[in-house]
């Protein structure tokens, strides 16, 4: 497409900040390729095999800190976030201290943020071809090895708390990130500055003590890790510890005194999704897996499976009350499930039952 306007760097770097407001990001930063000292810290993190099996996180060479060698050209990177918050933080901490209730993480209750994203940081790179002409880029959304916190912290998005999580002084920590590689020669932001002090208050709050020091989670015991990422059984002395989370974990920005700054997202596809954000533990349990499929349609949830689901709602009825009705309900699913989501029952029904 030719150009119809001409722009010098600095020009099309605030062009581009105004047109990703315009498009639903709440901040568009920008920074340069050097992450070595990101480097640095992911493969400390990785020789200590705090990444359990999360295999693709050592996979890939140097590409996830080296952005020219994933996107060979890249000379800048375009950083976007945008809100996600669905709901008041106070309904979080209710449904946490109700053992009936199914709690997921706030990012899962709605559409599946990689497509709403990806689909906007393409119109924002249409844009930019509107103005200047081809050019060459390529977006990320979770998509490919990219140190996303790395790039939105020097791009002055925010700092990486203790809790590994990007935090921003203005908004907290609720909110995703995108990014486009890009070859296009654009002024760097200045990089955030840490603001956590000396506050531990996430790390303090986290059920399984993941965070074994500040800026250092070991993911084989996040709950995150457990109920989304971990393929096999659960290990038996964490599953108390994940009360009623059956899909991710929010603790630790829950915790975060940053976090008071945070908005609620104005885009409708976050909202919440098939009563996600009130239903009970008995109601999910009884999803078949046709039902399970329909109902997370559009839903990052869907990537774990129904067994995975199963087992993680066991594990929580397990940390519930032996109710009559919860007690029928595992003994229904013993004969219907894999081995792997029977073994979960077995645990929750002898916690139940002191059998």
């Amino acid at each position: 497409m030719p150009p119809t306007v001409s722009l010098d760097p600095e020009q099309l770097a605030c062009r581009i900040k105004q047109w990703g407001q315009e498009l639903g990001f709440q901040q568009i930063g920008i920074s340069d390729t050097d992450l070595h000292q990101a480097e640095s810290h992911l493969q400390n993190w990785l020789d200590q095999d705090f990444h359990g099996e999360m295999h693709y996180m050592a996979a890939h060479g140097l590409k996830r800190s080296r952005p020219e060698l994933l996107q060979e050209g890249t000379r800048s990177i375009i950083s976007a976030r945008m809100d996600y918050l669905p709901e008041p933080s106070a309904r979080s901490q209710t449904l946490l201290a109700d053992p009936a209730a199914a709690f997921v993480s706030r990012y899962a209750l709605g559409r599946d943020y990689h497509k709403l994203l990806r689909n906007r940081l393409q119109k924002l790179a249409d844009n930019i071809a509107a103005a200047i002409g081809p050019f060459g880029y390529r977006a990320f959304v979770d998509s490919a090895p990219v140190l996303e916190k790395a790039i939105a912290e020097k791009a002055g998005l925010g700092w990486i708390g203790k809790h590994s999580n990007l935090i921003n002084r203005r908004a907290g920590s609720w909110f995703f990130l995108g990014e486009i590689y890009t070859d296009l020669e654009l002024p760097a932001d200045q990089a955030a500055s840490n603001h956590c002090g000396l506050c531990r208050a996430c790390i303090d709050i986290c059920p399984t003590q993941a965070i074994v020091g500040p800026y250092q989670v070991d993911a084989r015991r996040c709950v995150s890790y457990l109920t989304i990422e971990l393929h096999g059984p659960i290990p038996e002395d964490l599953r108390p510890l994940l009360g009623n989370r059956i899909y991710g974990c929010d603790d630790c920005q829950l915790a975060c005194p940053w976090n008071r700054f945070a908005k609620l997202s104005a885009e409708a596809d976050f909202r919440p999704r098939q009563r996600l954000d009130n239903a009970t533990l008995l109601e999910l349990f009884a999803w078949d897996e046709a039902e399970f499929l329909q109902k997370t349609e559009g839903s990052a949830i869907r990537r774990i499976g129904h067994q995975r689901w199963l087992r993680n709602i066991a594990t929580a009825l397990g940390n519930g009350r032996p109710d009559p009705d919860v007690l029928a309900a595992l003994n229904r699913r013993l004969h219907q499930v894999s081995d792997l989501v029977a073994e979960h029952i077995h645990w929750a029904l002898r916690r139940l039952t002191g059998a």
